[in-house]
């Protein structure tokens, strides 16, 4: 007796220090979400039932042929005095449980607990483990010596919540080894290879990656091939796996923090001896893995390491948990803070956009020539037969140097400009994702175009001059241009000539390329959602191919108004007047020169900065509340972004499923969804 009041005073204890939680959550809210919910009317309270819980709250097990024990079992976590129904109270209190830092234990020990008394008995461990997925593909012994360790000798004794905790962590990893002396019939250290297949594929089949299981241990491919497997490698094999979070704070360690660094086997040595006692087997087995999944020749990159094992179901919440921050309303930050995040944005802006001009800066001259080649009426006009042609010939007659005409203002002016078309896109983003992160496509076209606007104010004035200075070199003998000199010239007003035409280029230019980016870097991000620096430039170039070749015909006009016409040229008055007489003296192929040449330039121009900025925003993070680019971090999408759906959930709530599926993921408690073996 003293024992059951004692222990439910601990539970009751683990309630209130959930309460501490709940107090910032609406209680009204709560009791809202548990109405809609409850089906039950019992002497005019309301419940839920198992069903109502696991299926429709927590949208598990949905098939038609579901396993009603296993979704008894979950439900009875939250039903406390095991009654089949759920109350508010309870329903409340489960809620705490969750916001609490030992959730995933005291989730596990009232699984187990099913008279709710407070204790567990072997006659509930046993029957509750034989009821799972686990169990039934490799039954434990019941009778070992390490189950009498616990439960007493005659396997009467009461376990307590801290006990149990202790006995479930160590239970997983007796496991394992009670599977190899299984498997290991006449005592010789070793198994054979299909044995240890059999046993990674069902006791240790949670801790797998699919790559792990396909390339590995299916494949019969992990290091000692056909041979047998002693019992040494078997361990520490299982211990990599059981320790990858830690392998990973090794391999930073021993990068500064860097992700992308390749680190060889020594190096990884010296970084894991400083830390922890990660012995040389379990680092060899590590770097043949690696090797054999990704063929890295004895060097690894922290994205190596996530193919292994899956992320934990602690990451998971964390996750989530960032995730919910990171969606937080803009009025919940202060106005320094958000000024504080433009500032540090724009900043990175600038670097990447300088980076990115100069990386093209020779094809956007090329291009610009093209566009203000003139044909039609006028004989020996043409200087150009195609863009290659023209990019020799400025070679041949003005140097190297001539490539790079125009490059200094096109530098000063870069900057603020992709800056505040990079920050502009950020910042209308944020204000039209919701409070679960999502973003609609409409949403997207108009942040592009609204950053395209936006730039036009540094874009225009930039573009005058340094168009002026790129075809100067054209005119055989004539005077050095300068760029002060053709500011002077132009005045203040006579900058923004053209600046209808840019508007009409850069406003939906942006409006494609920054969905189209976002569309096709979450594309080619791998199944943790993050994305290399290469992914990031290649989806970058291939946004800009449609982006740069539609907006081909408003960049000629914009190209022709802002040069300065030479003797017999056409002149033109504004966009409308240069349209029509473009296509009456060079038709409609006119509108589509240099085409090719923006597309080479515009393409890889946006691609180097973009992937600029997105890695100098993972180098030099800085957490403002707001977003970072997505794909910046390793992510498991599946129970997170199942809890994201669902926009009921509020409190410990929006961290249910990852903690419930860390039920399998630590302890390897799995419950069957089927209740027929042929669904199985």
């Amino acid at each position: 007796m003293f024992k059951f009041l004692s222990n439910s005073l601990i539970t009751q204890a683990s309630c209130q220090e959930g309460a501490g939680y709940l107090k910032r959550a609406d209680s009204d809210r709560l009791r809202e979400i548990f109405l809609k919910y409850a089906s039950v009317d019992k002497n005019g309270e309301k419940y839920i039932t198992s069903e109502d819980f696991v299926r429709k709250f927590l949208g598990l097990f949905n098939e038609d042929d579901y396993n009603k024990e296993s979704v008894q079992l979950i439900a009875g976590i939250v039903d406390m005095d095991k009654d089949g129904f759920i109350s508010f109270s309870e329903f409340q209190a489960f809620e705490g449980l969750l916001c609490v830092p030992d959730a995933l234990y005291k989730t596990a020990f009232q699984l187990f607990d099913t008279n709710g008394n407070g204790l567990v008995t072997f006659d509930e461990f046993a029957d509750v483990m034989k009821k799972t997925a686990l169990y039934k593909k490799l039954p434990f012994n019941m009778e070992s010596t390490f189950v009498r360790l616990y439960f007493g000798k005659d396997k009467k004794r009461l376990v307590t919540y801290p006990e149990f905790s202790q006995f479930l962590h160590d239970f997983h990893e007796e496991y394992g080894v009670e599977a190899f002396k299984k498997r290991d019939i006449n005592g010789s250290g070793f198994i054979s290879a299909g044995d240890f297949k059999d046993i990674m594929l069902s006791v240790k089949n949670h801790l797998l990656t699919k790559e792990m299981k396909t390339k590995v241990i299916e494949a019969s491919g992990f290091p000692q091939g056909e041979r047998k497997i002693s019992f040494p490698y078997y361990m520490a094999f299982n211990s990599l796996l059981n320790n990858m979070e830690l392998i990973k704070r090794v391999y930073l360690n021993a990068t500064n923090g860097h992700r992308t660094l390749e680190v060889t086997k020594e190096e990884f040595l010296h970084s894991a001896q400083m830390m922890s006692q990660i012995t040389p087997l379990e680092v060899d087995i590590l770097f043949t893995l690696c090797d054999l999944i990704h063929n890295s020749n004895g060097r690894i990159v922290y994205n190596d390491l996530n193919t292994i094992t899956p992320e934990q179901y602690f990451k998971q919440v964390t996750n989530r948990v960032a995730e919910i921050k990171a969606v937080s309303s803009p009025e919940e930050r202060s106005i320094l803070i958000q000024i504080l995040e433009s500032t540090y944005r724009f900043t990175l802006g600038s670097f990447a956009g300088a980076l990115g001009a100069t990386a093209v800066y020779p094809i956007d001259l090329v291009k610009t020539r093209m566009q203000n080649q003139r044909t039609g009426s006028f004989i020996g006009e043409v200087a150009y037969r195609n863009s290659w042609d023209c990019f020799k010939k400025v070679i041949r007659h003005e140097g190297f140097s001539g490539l790079y005409r125009g490059l200094v203002p096109q530098l000063i002016g870069v900057a603020p400009e992709k800056a505040i078309k990079l920050t502009v896109n950020d910042l209308v983003r944020d204000k039209f994702m919701d409070k679960n992160g999502n973003l609609t496509l409409y949403a997207e076209v108009i942040a592009g175009a609204c950053a395209g606007g936006s730039q036009v104010v540094f874009t225009n004035p930039l573009e005058i001059v340094k168009i002026r200075l790129q075809v100067a070199g054209e005119i055989a003998g004539a005077s050095k241009v300068r760029a002060w000199s053709v500011v002077k010239d132009l005045g203040l007003f006579g900058l923004y000539k053209g600046a209808k035409a840019c508007l009409l280029r850069d406003v939906p230019f942006s409006a494609i390329y920054f969905p189209a980016y976002a569309h096709c870097k979450a594309h080619f991000a791998d199944e943790n959602g993050y994305n290399h620096p290469l992914t990031l430039l290649a989806a970058g170039a291939l946004a800009g191919v449609p982006a740069a070749s539609l907006v081909t015909p408003a960049d000629v006009i914009k190209t022709r108004l802002q040069v300065v016409a030479r003797s017999g040229q056409t002149t033109y008055s504004g966009v409308i007047d240069a349209t029509r007489k473009i296509w009456a003296e060079e038709g409609a192929r006119a509108f589509w020169k240099g085409a090719v040449a923006r597309v080479f330039r515009s393409s890889p121009q946006f691609a180097v900065t973009l992937v600029t900025y997105e890695i100098l925003q993972r180098l030099f993070y800085v957490d403002f509340g707001g977003s970072r680019p997505a794909g910046s971090e390793l992510t498991v999408a599946t129970p997170v972004e199942e809890a994201r759906k669902k926009p009921h959930h509020i409190g410990g709530y929006q961290v249910a499923t990852p903690i419930l599926t860390g039920l399998e993921t630590k302890f390897g408690i799995s419950l069957p969804r089927f209740s027929f073996p042929k669904a199985q």
